[in-house]
């Protein structure tokens, strides 16, 4: 919770100093001054920022109420609601790539040192952490949807279903519509290939990285002395203690992709919380912003406590408490 208020004044005091009027975006051009005014009043614009943030918080942990966009005029919780769904769909599904890809790759990487597989996996996570997102969105959009034609590059899904859910492959499968499920999946990929480079590039150097300095160490030597088959030492007992870096790169990197979808999904027409965050930010509507980020850092603090929750259950000398056994 200090955390989630330490980031609300944060947000209001960079939105209270940004030289834009939120009032006359909200309005319009043609907008009277009298109108103008009137938005200033009900948004509290008039107010101290001390002030602002307290009707906020009221609002808030009161009535769980996130305050009324700008420019849908619907509830901001109502519409991050519609629109999380879709971000988080496309965040999993990079974070399963990343973590199918990038683990093993980094492991395999150790274990060949020096050799050919090595140099491909250093060199593909050079690129990875090397190439912006909207340049490696652009570029596969060239690609594999201008150049090949082999996957779409825009949208979510092209047919309607019924939606319970709102996760579109879910949903599909609740609606035995199969022609909605490889459409919906085909359309996931470029996006979710795209977001999951940077994460699957800096995954493969971290576990690399954890992995050579474990195999160096003196328990691995006397695994290795006492004559243990390889696959045990290298699987059960090495990579047990190797992966605890690349956990806590995966815990942080969630809320990253769950973030880095505001860039993504404009380029992708994706209609997710990373849209709708880029379209509050051009039209300084600031309860729209407030409340993406604190989604956003919500994620980020439930991601911290499951890494925490990892470490307990891989390492056994995590307690509760932070000592070691």
């Amino acid at each position: 919770m200090p955390v989630i208020i330490g980031v609300l004044i944060l947000i209001f005091f960079i939105a209270y100093v940004i030289p834009a009027d939120p009032a006359r975006a909200w309005a319009g051009p043609r907008a009277r001054p009298d109108q103008v005014e009137a938005l200033r009043e009900r948004y509290h614009l008039n107010d101290p920022l001390y002030l602002q943030i307290y009707y906020y918080l009221k609002n808030l942990f009161l009535h769980f109420d996130l305050g009324i966009s700008a420019t849908t005029h619907r509830p901001v919780l109502n519409d991050l609601k519609a629109f999380f769904p879709a971000t988080f769909e496309l965040a999993f599904f990079a974070f399963l790539l990343a973590v199918i890809i990038g683990v093993p790759l980094g492991v395999i990487s150790a274990l060949k040192r020096n050799k050919l597989i090595d140099h491909f996996s250093r060199v593909i996570s050079l690129v990875g952490v090397s190439t912006p997102l909207f340049w490696s969105a652009l570029l596969l959009q060239f690609l594999l949807y201008f150049k090949l034609g082999w996957l779409p590059a825009f949208g979510r899904l092209s047919v309607e279903i019924h939606r319970f859910t709102g996760f579109i492959l879910l949903d599909s499968v609740l609606n035995r519509n199969w022609v909605a499920f490889t459409d919906g999946f085909k359309r996931l990929i470029l996006p979710s290939v795209t977001l999951a480079f940077y994460t699957m590039g800096y995954l493969v150097r971290i576990t690399r990285g954890s992995m050579l300095e474990v195999l160096e160490s003196e328990y691995v030597t006397m695994a290795k002395a006492k004559g243990l088959p390889e696959r045990i030492i290298y699987y059960r007992h090495a990579l047990k203690n190797a992966i605890i870096p690349p956990i806590t790169v995966l815990g942080i990197n969630f809320g990253w992709l769950l973030a880095g979808t505001v860039l993504l999904e404009t380029i992708f027409a994706w209609p997710g919380m990373g849209r709708y965050a880029a379209g509050s930010i051009i039209q300084v509507d600031l309860p729209a912003i407030v409340g993406y980020t604190m989604v956003v850092a919500l994620v980020m603090i439930i991601s911290n406590l499951i890494v925490d929750i990892a470490y307990s259950i891989i390492d056994p000398r995590v307690r509760v408490g932070g000592k070691l056994q």
